[in-house]
């Protein structure tokens, strides 16, 4: 149910409303109804108490109201995952992406469509390029300003927000103004917005390999050009998990869930400091959602969900290997850089056991010398690389 209200049902949505004796949902939707004899009930904050209400009439016909398509960026999937399929049945009617859409003439299928009512804005970042089109859920009309602010302070101030207010309903109202000038606004929920983003903001590539600048550190971050050819190594596979040890900066498990947005990604850590780095980063980059353990490597292990991949970037160890052959899956993929003679000696000492390949990466970048230049070589990285269950 959007803003268009129960007229704009389908005759089955109709059909069970009105012989419904418990109808459960927020507030907006319940006052749309006509007059229909069930008990109404206002969906809770948090979210999960509506949900415990739910599931204790299980077995009696009860008819809950969400927004639209409730499987598209709705809270279908949070309630049917608790239930078995001859349990449920939705009826879903146009979803605020197709009206919104409809509004402005955009293409959905060419038109990045996000769920930002419940997200933090910076999951906008990685897709702030100019002339990209964006429409976006958001929690209320105090967020439209709290998104141009972000738009703003990202260099895109000359993105033209369209600010679309009941859509489908009476009291649809539709404004445009660039987000510089969104303090001039006051938009009501329930409110979607369309972003046409413009300015001169950094923006972010595609490909692996961010610039060293994006990220805060301590000195302790795979650098640029190693990072991508890591990321290549790791060769990530839609929905995978990957497990990043020895974090420090959160640099390469970041740009893992940069790679596309059904990735999973933990990253661990025992220095408090680079736990606040890895936290901040991932929420400047638009990864919130990556998952940082503070922890001993070694006792972090048997608490993670069983990885698809895993890259140790620190605390490389033999003890630390057999205990990953002992834990995880025939199939997870490692891949372990080393920078020192130790770990040269132990990834090179460790090869015949496990199997896998060994590569070296040396990298020199030109640098001045007086009124000379000349090449200065970083140090050299050797990484291994191996599938466990492979030679």
């Amino acid at each position: 149910m959007d803003s268009g209200g129960f007229d704009n049902l389908s005759t089955n949505a109709k059909n069970y409303i009105t012989s419904a004796r418990y109808i459960i949902g927020p507030t907006r939707h319940l006052s749309m109804l006509p007059d229909c004899g069930a008990s109404l009930v206002d969906w809770p904050i948090p979210f999960s108490e509506g949900l415990e209400m739910l599931l204790t009439r299980r077995g009696q016909p009860s008819v809950m109201l969400t927004s639209g398509d409730p499987f598209w960026f709705g809270a279908g999937a949070k309630i049917t995952s608790h239930l078995s399929p001859d349990e449920w049945l939705a009826l879903p009617s146009l979803s605020c992406f197709s009206l919104c859409a409809a509004e402005l003439g955009w293409p959905l299928e060419k038109t990045l469509c996000l769920g930002l009512h419940a997200k933090p804005i910076s999951r906008l970042r990685p897709h702030l390029v100019p002339n990209r089109k964006i429409i976006a859920t958001v929690r209320d009309g105090s967020s439209v300003r709290e998104l141009a602010s972000y738009l703003v302070k990202t260099g895109f101030e000359k993105t033209r927000i369209t600010c679309l207010e009941s859509l489908g309903g009476a009291e649809q109202k539709i404004t445009q103004k660039r987000a510089c000038k969104m303090e001039e606004v006051e938009c009501l929920h329930p409110v979607m917005v369309g972003l046409e983003i413009a300015g001169n903001g950094e923006v972010m590539q595609a490909s692996s390999g961010l610039p060293d600048s994006w990220f805060i550190h301590d000195g302790q971050i795979t650098k640029q050009a190693i990072r991508a050819f890591t990321l290549s190594s790791l060769a990530p596979r839609a929905g995978e998990h990957l497990w990043d040890l020895g974090a420090g900066s959160g640099s390469i498990s970041i740009e893992w869930l940069l790679s596309g947005p059904l990735m999973k990604a933990t990253a661990v850590e025992k220095q408090p400091n680079r736990i606040d780095n890895i936290k901040q980063n991932a929420t400047t980059l638009g990864v919130d959602h990556l998952v940082v353990v503070e922890s001993n490597i070694i006792d972090a292990i048997y608490e993670l969900e069983k990885p698809d991949c895993i890259f140790i970037g620190g605390g490389l160890s033999e003890e630390l290997l057999d205990l990953l052959w002992m834990y995880i899956s025939d199939g997870t993929r490692v891949v372990a850089n080393g920078v020192t003679i130790e770990t040269d000696r132990l990834l090179t000492s460790i090869q015949p056991r496990f199997g896998g390949s060994i590569q070296r990466l040396e990298i020199s970048n030109l640098q001045g010398i007086g009124t000379m230049h000349g090449w200065k070589a970083s140090f050299p990285i050797t990484q291994w690389i191996v599938k466990k269950g492979y030679s």
